[in-house]
């Protein structure tokens, strides 16, 4: 054997062994083994992240929350902008990766590099888990402002005219903690430490993610938020009609005194007692009469005039006298809005439980109760993070995926379906391109996305 086929035949043994050493081992088929290694190359799982990236493009939002952000690095020593990084964050969250040790490996991931505006040449990396960790506490409170501004502006521009009427729906719910963060509390309710975050949806619409603690008043900043998003909206659309909608917890009468002052209509649930009672037993009474009569469930709607004690003036509370199989269910509700009660009650009021659903998709979809940090002020930064994820879903259903299969789908459904898509990636002088599985099943839709995507008009004023 010469010296030539010698050094050829070591170099296979060597490259055997090595594939030998780094492969994993699995049943095998028919004659054949079954392995699996990591040298793949250029290949992607989140191929769909494309569809999020166009959204990005065309509608400047990660773009308008990195120019909200206060840099106090030295200019000559940045090597990753503020906009690369909140691209890189937000695309991760909505690829479902929430955790920032995640970025040891995405960093040179090329679909995310896409994303964040990097070439995904080789070499080529994104910011480090511990660089994002400095960007989290860096973060102001007058950051986190002036990202809620954007949020609030994108959904502005989202309208082609003016609405004749906008509904603002307010909710608290709990986000645990497991640590020592600051602001954390036990609350009885929820029975476990955690924070108290506020939400404020206009539809399907985010406008508002507010981390608070969980020591407050429920309805805590709800009225001074009330203002600033009024505000706003009324320097834009000064005719259209607000409505405030909230559970009980934000049955204040200086909130409701402030919306009678300034033409803002509200319906709110109100808690029960004795007196209310006292006022509806006559009510339920005739749905106790009428339900043994029938042997089916009674509902009975009425309108009555309310003050507690504490409120500055009476106002309209509107009685539902419902008796099921079950049992009795009283409810109140108090209003400044006009229409017959059950209409207000069943139409307006009850509504206000889709808004449940959007804080899941926050909270289980796009990790928004991911608040491990240390501060308040790098938690709340988190949650606008998840909020940017949820918007950029959110334009996506509402403009290229209507009409779809994927119209009305959840947020880990349109992760499952459409960002979930392997890939390999070619990238030349000129191109860079996604050869994506062919056995894809939402072939055509992502034809059709890609399509709507490049023709749709995303005013961004």
């Amino acid at each position: 054997m010469g010296l030539e086929n010698v050094i050829t035949t070591t170099a296979k043994a060597i490259n055997m062994t090595q594939c030998n050493t780094d492969a994993m081992r699995f049943t095998g088929q028919g004659r054949r083994r079954v392995e699996a290694d990591f040298a793949g190359g250029r290949l992607v799982s989140d191929a769909g992240l494309l569809t999020l990236r166009e959204v990005d493009r065309r509608t400047g939002l990660t773009a308008a929350l990195a120019d909200g952000l206060s840099d106090p690095r030295q200019p000559a020593k940045i090597r990753h902008e503020n906009a690369t990084m909140l691209a890189q964050r937000i695309c991760a969250i909505a690829a479902g990766y929430e955790d920032g040790n995640d970025h040891h490996t995405l960093r040179t991931d090329p679909m995310l590099q896409l994303c964040a505006g990097v070439d995904p040449v080789d070499g080529a990396t994104l910011a480090s888990p511990s660089t994002l960790c400095r960007l989290d506490n860096r973060i102001t409170r007058r950051d986190c402002v002036a990202m809620h501004a954007v949020l609030v502006d994108r959904f502005i521009a989202s309208m082609d005219q003016p609405p004749e009427q906008l509904i603002l729906d307010f909710d608290a719910t709990d986000d645990p903690v497991h640590g020592q963060q600051e602001g954390r509390f036990f609350h009885g309710y929820y029975d476990h430490y955690c924070y108290l975050p506020l939400y404020v949806f206009c539809g399907d619409e985010l406008l508002c993610a507010y981390l608070r603690p969980s020591n407050i008043d429920p309805s805590k900043h709800a009225r001074a938020i009330l203002k600033l998003l009024v505000g706003r909206i009324r320097r834009t659309w000064p005719q259209t009609r607000v409505i405030f909608r909230g559970d009980s917890g934000f049955c204040r009468w200086k909130l409701m005194r402030w919306c009678d002052r300034h033409d803002v209509g509200y319906i709110i649930g109100l808690a029960r007692n004795r007196r209310l009672e006292a006022i509806s037993e006559s009510f339920m009474h005739d749905a106790e009469t009428a339900f043994e009569h029938s042997g089916q469930k009674q509902r009975h709607f009425h309108a009555i005039t309310y003050a507690a004690q504490t409120w500055d003036r009476p106002r309209t509370v509107i009685v539902k006298a419902e008796r099921l199989h079950e049992g009795p269910n009283l409810r109140f509700i108090v209003t400044n809005l006009e229409g017959p009660a059950q209409h207000v009650y069943d139409r307006l009021y009850c509504a206000r439980g889709e808004m449940e659903n959007r804080i899941k998709e926050q909270q289980l979809g796009l990790f928004a109760d991911r608040t491990s940090s240390s501060t308040m002020l790098a938690n709340q930064f988190r949650l606008l993070l998840s909020s940017a994820a949820y918007v950029l879903i959110q334009t996506l259903r509402r403009t290229a995926l209507a009409g779809t299969e994927l119209a009305t789908a959840q947020v880990s459904t349109i992760r499952t379906k459409l960002i979930k898509i392997a890939a390999r990636v070619i990238v030349s002088a000129r191109r860079v391109v996604l050869h994506l599985s062919s056995s894809c099943p939402l072939q055509p839709l992502l034809r059709q996305l890609a399509h709507r995507l490049a023709t749709l008009h995303f005013d961004t004023a």
